[in-house]
């Protein structure tokens, strides 16, 4: 199984022979390796048994870094990575040739951004390429916000976690790109709609793709545990399903055995936090369903939203 602990000098040694390790960010854990080797880039579809038409995101320690990677950086982005860099936003941007095809599905475009945590901003500062990083886990399941998610699941597959503790958003990146130089957002996530929008304006909306996507996270059916998920109103899907059932709610107690509530007081930054984890837990219990809802459309609620139908979809 693998080694959990704080070691930054090992995960360098780890990273720098070609090797995987699981880092910490705000967002989600990332199964991560040196972005400019093709070797380590393919271990990492191998390890998730990723699609390779699914690109990978590219983490760098501060905007400076990035532009070694990209040909340019539009104004809106310089204006979004400068409010919200370090933090959960990635910036699809116009790739130089250092990153192989392979990291961006053989896009011109490469997912940059750069995570907001302690441990892993240190870890690349210290390394002297970027890292590929999607999320530490099986392709399409839910995604890892503890060491103890990782180790569960790919503990076998690679020789070291980075324990960062918990992940505080619990959600991925908001992805923005351009399109004809208007900004448009591929992925919603841990940054919301209106701080973007109250940072550069309007933006479009193309968060879904059925194959090909243009950046990670836009397959219909993702981030989905073992247990089917059914979306609607609780109460009317309690009346239907009446026996082995487990019941996921934003902040109501339906009073059944097998529950899960995000937030009891109604934050949704909160339900954002727990939403992977509750998804998780569900799997160990002995039901059959999970019965969910939407939470309020509005702020990280977009972002649970997204992916309780993704997790909900067939």
């Amino acid at each position: 199984m693998a080694a959990t602990g704080t070691d930054i000098g090992k995960a360098i040694k780890l990273l720098t022979n070609d090797e995987l390790v699981a880092i910490p960010t705000e967002t989600v854990y990332g199964l991560a390796g040196n972005a400019l080797s093709r070797e380590a880039v393919t271990k990492i579809f191998s390890v998730k048994n990723r699609p390779q038409f699914d690109p990978l995101i590219v983490h760098v320690p501060n905007l400076e870094k990035a532009k070694d990677y990209v040909l340019e950086i539009p104004e809106a982005a310089k204006k979004l990575a400068d409010k919200f860099w370090p933090g959960p936003l990635t910036l699809l941007l116009k790739k130089k040739p250092i990153i192989p095809d392979l990291v961006t599905a053989g896009l011109d475009t490469v997912g940059i951004r750069c995570p907001d945590h302690s441990l892993t901003r240190q870890l690349l500062k210290e390394l002297p390429f970027p890292l590929a990083a999607p999320s530490a886990n099986p392709f399409g399941y839910v995604s890892p916000t503890k060491p103890a998610h990782v180790e569960e699941q790919l503990g076998h597959k690679i020789p070291y976690i980075l324990d960062g503790g918990p992940c505080p958003v619990g959600i991925e990146s908001t992805i923005v790109g351009f399109e004809n130089d208007k900004p448009v957002v591929y992925r919603l996530g841990g940054l919301s709609l209106e701080d973007i929008e109250a940072t550069i304006g309007t933006v479009t909306l193309m968060t879904h793709s059925t194959s090909n996507p243009k950046s990670p996270g836009q397959l219909k059916s993702h981030y989905a545990p073992v247990k089917k998920v059914i979306l609607g109103s609780i109460e009317a899907l309690l009346k239907i399903h009446k026996t082995n059932v487990g019941v996921l709610s934003f902040q109501n107690d339906f009073d059944t055995a097998n529950q899960i509530i995000l937030s009891p007081s109604g934050k949704l930054d909160e339900a954002a936090q727990h939403l992977f984890e509750a998804l998780r837990a569900f799997d160990r219990m002995d039901v059959e369903v999970v019965l969910t809802e939407l939470v309020p459309d509005q702020g990280l609620g977009r972002a649970i939203n997204d992916r309780l139908r993704r997790a909900a979809a067939v």
